[in-house]
Parts: structure tokens; sequence; C-alpha cells
């Protein structure tokens, strides 16, 4: 039988209550001092953790102190730099090259838009939906792989592709919650719902979630 709108709406407010019990000081994991310096972290996390892109942004933003020198930087060093990222070349040109768009187009403000952001280069919705909930705390969703995944299990979404499943989840969820509700998850999937050993037996969300009954 499919579950109603209201009737998934009513069991997101309950999922976002029991994380919000289990994790409330849930918050966002890369480290960062300003916008400039989230975007590029947030372009170093695409298929590398949190925890190696810290690493190497702790002497990465000590080398480049700003906009203008990821802007005017020699590519290939910046490459070598990022190297243990993975994916360094494609990464290297995208923040070398969203920095320049920032410092010549914006005066080397980030922009406070969707519109904006995802037009700068290697800047797709996720890294801009982080900036805009981490630096201007506008309601934002960001789909991760945690989101996508454990969405799918709690039977939210059937919806693999991350820009539908934003939508869906934002029609579900109250807006107050979006920004912490990413967090929550990806602290979730780490500690509990583990992509390949979801601990069901230990998860506060088992009477909430129909795949725990498969």
């Amino acid at each position: 039988m499919k579950e109603t709108k209201s009737s998934k709406r009513k069991r997101a407010a309950e999922v976002v209550n029991q994380l919000c019990q289990a994790y409330p000081d849930s918050g966002c994991s890369l480290q960062y001092r300003s916008a400039h310096e989230i975007l590029v972290a947030t372009i170093l996390s695409a298929q590398c953790t949190d925890q190696r892109v810290n690493i190497v942004t702790k002497s990465l933003f000590l080398k480049y102190t700003s906009p203008e020198d990821f802007a005017y930087c020699n590519v290939n060093e910046l490459s070598k730099d990022i190297h243990s990222c993975g994916y360094h070349n494609q990464k290297a040109r995208s923040i070398k090259g969203s920095s320049l768009k920032i410092v010549e187009e914006y005066d080397g403000k980030m922009p406070d838009n969707l519109e904006d952001l995802v037009k700068l280069p290697g800047v797709g919705r996720k890294t801009a939906n982080c900036v805009l909930g981490e630096i201007y705390n506008i309601p934002s969703m960001v789909i991760d792989t945690h989101m996508v995944r454990i969405m799918g299990l709690l039977g939210f979404t059937k919806a693999k592709e991350p820009q539908k499943i934003e939508f869906e989840m934002m029609d579900i969820f109250k807006e107050e919650h979006w920004i912490k509700l990413t967090h929550m998850i990806i602290d979730h999937g780490r500690a509990i719902c583990i992509a390949r050993r979801p601990q069901c037996g230990e998860c506060i969300l088992v009477e909430l979630c129909p795949s725990s009954q498969l």
C-alpha cells in the first residue's frame, strides 16, 4: 500500500525528532574559517573522506590564505598540494577556476544564491547548498551518498538522482530542519546505518524504517 504524503511528513518529523536526540551536536565536519574555505573543502570532499580533506586543508589554508591566492596560483602546484584527496588535477582546476571567477566577477565575495554559485567552475548543487547553509544560513539540503542511501532505506524516495531526491526531501521535511538533517544523517550513516553492515538492532529509527522489517 502506497504511503500518503501526509503520513510521510509525520514519519519524517519523528525521524528528525529521534535524530536530534541522538545527535544534538551534529554539524559540518569539514574545517573552515571562511566562505571560500568551505567552498574549497567541499570541492575536495568529492569521492574523499572529510577526515582526509581536513588533513590536507590544514596546511593548504596556511599556504593559500585568500581567494586571490587560489585564483592566481600555479594549477600544477595546487594539484600536488591536494594530491591525496584524489582526482587532484580536476579538483585543482575547479578550485582555481571558481576562485578566479569569485575574484574577478564578484569582487572576491562568495555569491549568496544557488543560481550564481552553480555557475562557478566545479560547483554543483551539493557544494552550492553546503555554502548556502553553512555560511548564509539559507535553508538548503545537501544530498550526499549517506542521504541518497538512508532516505531510500527509510522509504522516503525511490529516486537515485541527487537533485530529484533533494526536491522530494524538501517537500517532506520542514524547512527549519533541512540544514541540520544532512549532518545528522551523515553521523547516523557513519555510526549505525553503515553501508555494508547496518546495525538495525541498535538503530533508533528501527520502528520508523520499513527496510528494517525486510
